[in-house]
């Protein structure tokens, strides 16, 4: 964790430091985010990578590869919501050594623009589980991929380039050019992660908060789905070594 906190906060610097010369390029304003609201993006970013895991990387992969997964499923335990409580719990567990850190370091340095009333962070909150499951589901539903491909290393590492891309990870989607912003909110990838910074922050009112937070429920579902339709299909395929 201190570690990864100290990773956070040098990468944290580094994209506020080009960010803001790209701001002082455009004249002090790019598609409506200002020295503060960068700021905000920045260090919630960063100390949500914590909790928002964009690798690919589940453990359920690991065990189809290695055939572990057929003791999985003999457990009176669903699979998939049995994973998803790891991750919410491994997720909450990085709020007070990396997020809050974080944060505080952008406040204390750059410094954040961020809301005055309550409801952007309750709404946020809610919005930044939902980020967490959606990510969660869309890795499961890469690893389970192994039932068929067996190793999904090369899988989880071009997942792992598109999603921290498309989610907003390396500047906010709204600097995308027209074309590939909207080729990106056609994935859920920005409901992972921009769309949380963006109610937290208080970059969208109310009523396109409400719209974004329906959106990542839309994606929430889509996901478990697709990740219990290819955990079923695995499962009347699998073939396990010497059995």
């Amino acid at each position: 964790m201190v570690a990864g906190l100290c990773t956070n906060v040098v990468f944290g610097f580094i994209r506020a430091a080009i960010l803001f010369a790209a701001l002082d390029s455009a004249g002090g304003s790019i598609a409506g985010y200002d020295q503060g609201s960068v700021g905000a993006y920045v260090w919630l970013s960063q100390g949500l990578l914590g909790a928002i895991q964009l690798n690919g990387a589940a453990d359920v992969g690991d065990r189809v590869r290695t055939g572990d997964v057929a003791v999985d499923l003999t457990r009176p335990v669903d699979l998939q919501t049995w994973h998803l409580a790891e991750d919410l719990g491994r997720s909450a567990y990085t709020v007070l050594p990396r997020l809050l850190p974080s944060v505080a370091v952008g406040a204390l340095t750059v410094g954040l623009a961020m809301p005055a009333t309550a409801w952007p962070y309750v709404l946020g909150a809610a919005s930044i589980v939902l980020g967490v499951t959606l990510s969660f589901y869309c890795r499961f539903a890469v690893n389970v991929l192994g039932f068929w491909l067996l190793d999904t290393r090369g899988l989880r590492t071009l997942y792992m380039v598109v999603s921290t891309f498309l989610a907003g990870l390396y500047v906010p989607v709204a600097l995308f050019p027209d074309w590939l912003r909207t080729l990106a909110h056609t994935t859920p990838f920005p409901s992972i992660l921009q769309v949380p910074i963006d109610i937290v922050s208080g970059r969208l009112g109310p009523t396109d908060a409400a719209k974004a937070f329906a959106v990542q429920c839309f994606w929430v579902a889509v996901a478990c789905l697709a990740g219990r339709l290819l955990m079923a299909a695995g499962r009347r395929k699998l073939v396990v070594q010497g059995g």
